[in-house]
């Protein structure tokens, strides 16, 4: 797991955004049904998110991270892995997720990532993006060449190694925000899924922030708050840019 079960996103909630929010069942085209959160704007700008988590799955910092995208006008459906070995239900801090994300294939990930998408779309958002967290930035950079028709796909502190021979297949900007104390993604890997989206035309920023951890992107890691800040607004910049012509 990324986060401790008590993390927050380290982004401040807007007074007086007029949203709303729901608990979700969806499913797959392959059967699958999993568990969802979805947040929406009273206003919305016809720009949604589909936010992927780390490994254990939906929890609370994922539904707080899709309330944060709401109030920012961006329609926000967080998803779960787990349905096919877990179920819908809510689960307790206890959850064994390992067992189960070793039991969730990427075909899985993205069945799922394609429902939500739809979903998304039936509520009326033109452009469309993926945001991951470690096992989710993986897929969710994978989500660019699956065939979702999506905007943009962005991914913190995923790992590239099994996405740099996608890269061809890949139909969508990028935006990957890289911890550069990651002891579990070398520079090199870093460096080397650069040039291999360069090199397939792929339109793309990477960024490393220096010094910071695995998963700094949270309230906790108070001595990584400019990290965290500098990563949320090229976020919402990144969704601005390519979402508003969608």
């Amino acid at each position: 797991m990324c986060f401790q079960l008590d993390s927050m996103p380290p982004v401040p909630a807007l007074a007086g955004a007029a949203i709303s929010h729901e608990d979700l069942v969806l499913e797959a085209t392959d059967g699958n049904e999993y568990a969802a959160f979805v947040a929406l704007p009273d206003e919305p700008d016809g720009i949604g998110v589909v936010i992927l988590p780390d490994v254990r799955g939906l929890y609370r910092f994922y539904e707080e991270l899709a309330l944060r995208f709401a109030e920012r006008g961006h329609t926000a459906v967080a998803i779960d892995y787990f349905g096919r070995t877990a179920g819908v239900s809510k689960r307790g801090d206890d959850f064994d997720y390992g067992q189960h994300v070793q039991r969730t294939t990427a075909a899985h990930v993205q069945a799922d990532v394609g429902a939500a998408v739809d979903h998304l779309r039936e509520l009326g958002c033109r452009s469309i993006f993926t945001v991951g967290f470690c096992f989710g930035g993986r897929h969710s950079w994978l989500a660019a060449a699956a065939g979702h028709g999506l905007a943009g796909a962005i991914g913190f502190y995923g790992h590239p190694g099994d996405v740099i021979p996608l890269v061809g297949e890949i139909r969508a900007p990028i935006l990957a925000l890289q911890a550069g104390a990651d002891a579990g993604i070398p520079a090199e890997e870093n460096a080397a899924f650069d040039r291999a989206l360069a090199q397939a035309g792929v339109e793309h920023e990477l960024v490393t922030y220096e010094g910071a951890p695995h998963s700094f992107f949270d309230r906790r890691q108070q001595q990584h708050a400019d990290a965290s800040a500098d990563a949320w607004d090229r976020v919402l910049a990144f969704l601005d840019r390519y979402g508003r012509g969608g």
